[in-house]
């Protein structure tokens, strides 16, 4: 929507400005009017003013005067109409991702903390991706950006020796009608990157709930549940990331408390210290 506000708005200013660059010079060549007379005419017209001080007494400079009225007037209201549509489209969507972000953030609540809580202690590799992911409130859009690129080329891996399938199931179980409700809401489709990782999710906590054991399952359905539970991984370190970032920028007090609760901050506390 916005992009194709945009590219209209776009179109109707090159129009305007060609209109009254034409109108500008024809004026001037034609009626042999001063730079600053021939625009001051040029504009007056295009607004619908049209004051009556300067007024073409050529042919040709009535002939501009009705192209500038036909083309000039139309693309002028065009220019303001779509200026305001834009304006009203910017806060609508700001709307929209003021609700989408409470949201995500219900869903860290709720779901998200507690996942990469789990999921970080199946990662064999986790102590080489902790410290670039110890969020201070000193962090700049640089050091996120790194953090995003970092946790983008990690490889996210699983110990499914060390996973406890049966605990895992239980905290999804207990937090499925709460994906589901999430997974309703539409505002969501704003946000495609976050409503992957809800599937995601929600597919490893259907995938183990159809399981009514884990005792000596095969080789193949285990790999199958650790891709499954990198893929949830990977997506939501991600979008803690991004979510982070947002709290820094918009919620200094919920920033604050989100660095206190930081899953990958073995030493994390929730009380405020100095």
């Amino acid at each position: 929507m916005q992009d194709h506000l945009k590219t209209r708005f776009k179109i109707f200013l090159v129009v305007f400005f060609t209109v009254m660059v034409f109108g500008t010079l024809g004026f001037m060549y034609v009626e042999k009017k001063s730079l600053a007379d021939s625009f001051y005419f040029v504009i007056v017209t295009m607004a619908t003013v049209g004051y009556g001080d300067i007024h073409p007494v050529t042919g040709g400079g009535k002939a501009i005067a009705i192209v500038i009225i036909v083309m000039g007037v139309s693309t002028f209201l065009g220019v303001i109409a779509n200026a305001t549509e834009m304006m009203l489209a910017k806060r609508e969507m700001e709307a929209r991702m003021q609700k989408l972000n409470m949201v995500i953030g219900v869903f860290f609540s709720e779901v998200g903390v507690g996942l990469l809580d789990i999921f970080s202690h199946y990662d064999p590799e986790f102590d080489s991706i902790r410290p670039g992911l110890i969020v201070t409130a000193n962090w700049t859009d640089r050091d996120f950006q790194r953090a995003i690129k970092d946790s983008r080329d990690h490889a996210f891996g699983v110990r499914m020796e060390v996973v406890d399938l049966s605990s895992l199931k239980g905290f999804l179980m207990e937090r499925r009608d709460f994906l589901v409700r999430l997974l309703e809401n539409p505002v969501l489709m704003e946000h495609q990157s976050f409503t992957d990782l809800l599937r995601a999710v929600f597919h490893l906590t259907e995938e183990l709930a159809y399981r009514k054991g884990f005792e000596d399952i095969p080789r193949a359905d285990s790999d199958h549940l650790a891709g499954d539970i990198k893929r949830s991984y990977h997506l939501i370190v991600g979008e803690w990331l991004v979510y982070m970032k947002y709290l820094r920028n918009n919620y200094p007090f919920l920033f604050s408390l989100a660095i206190r609760t930081n899953p990958f901050d073995t030493g994390r506390s929730v009380t405020v210290k100095g």
